[in-house]
């Protein structure tokens, strides 16, 4: 349960961090409507369904330790970095510069938040950073993280599209953007350096 409580917190957290991801379903939702921008969040949901699958399943074929432990330090500070830099970033939300939509098809969006989430680098280093996290998990587990995480990453996309539709609500959510940043930095920092100490502590064993 802690194990869960653990990646479940740093992963909400990590959906609270506006992304190529946040702007696209905001963008669409404020140009081509709601039903387009959830077309958008499905393909972005199916994306770091693919991106977790590959990660897990990837780890669980490692058998050398050495491969591993490496997995887990570069994890660990890949955690710790990026918990630094959502730290100390100046975090705004700005819709202003972005593109307005044109007419498109719910299959085109769908397409467009697929390669959106495919071709983020930060999905997949995140998602092998937890893996990394996730050694010790049997299979049964490693599932219903990922069955878990895809559907947070579908309820959150949903939950944003429908909440920006309007810049006011934009306006709104920048004000408490800054705070949101740096407890997720703080948060993320600390599961990176528990993760090298552990390994740390097992190298030492």
């Amino acid at each position: 349960m802690e194990q869960f409580l653990a990646v479940a917190v740093a992963h909400f957290l990590a959906l609270l961090i506006p992304g190529v991801d946040f702007f696209l379903i905001a963008r669409t939702a404020t140009a081509g409507g709601r039903r387009n921008a959830a077309a958008v969040c499905v393909g972005i949901a199916g994306a770091n369904g693919i991106f977790i699958t590959a990660a897990f399943s990837g780890l669980s074929l490692i058998s050398a330790p050495m491969v591993l432990h490496a997995i887990q330090a570069a994890g660990g500070v890949f955690l710790v970095w990026i918990g630094i830099a959502f730290f100390r970033a100046v975090a705004g939300v700005e819709l202003a510069e972005q593109p307005r939509a044109g007419r498109t098809t719910w299959a085109k969006n769908l397409g467009l938040g697929l390669a959106s989430g495919l071709l983020n680098p930060k999905n997949a280093l995140f998602y092998v950073s937890l893996a990394a996290a996730l050694a010790d998990a049997g299979p049964v587990s490693l599932v219903f993280y990922g069955v878990w995480m895809v559907t947070i990453v579908l309820v959150w996309d949903l939950f944003v599209a429908v909440a920006l539709g309007s810049e006011r609500a934009l306006a709104k959510l920048s004000r408490v953007l800054p705070w949101l940043t740096k407890a997720a930095g703080g948060f993320l920092a600390v599961l990176g350096l528990g993760m090298i100490l552990t390994l740390l502590t097992e190298l030492m064993r």
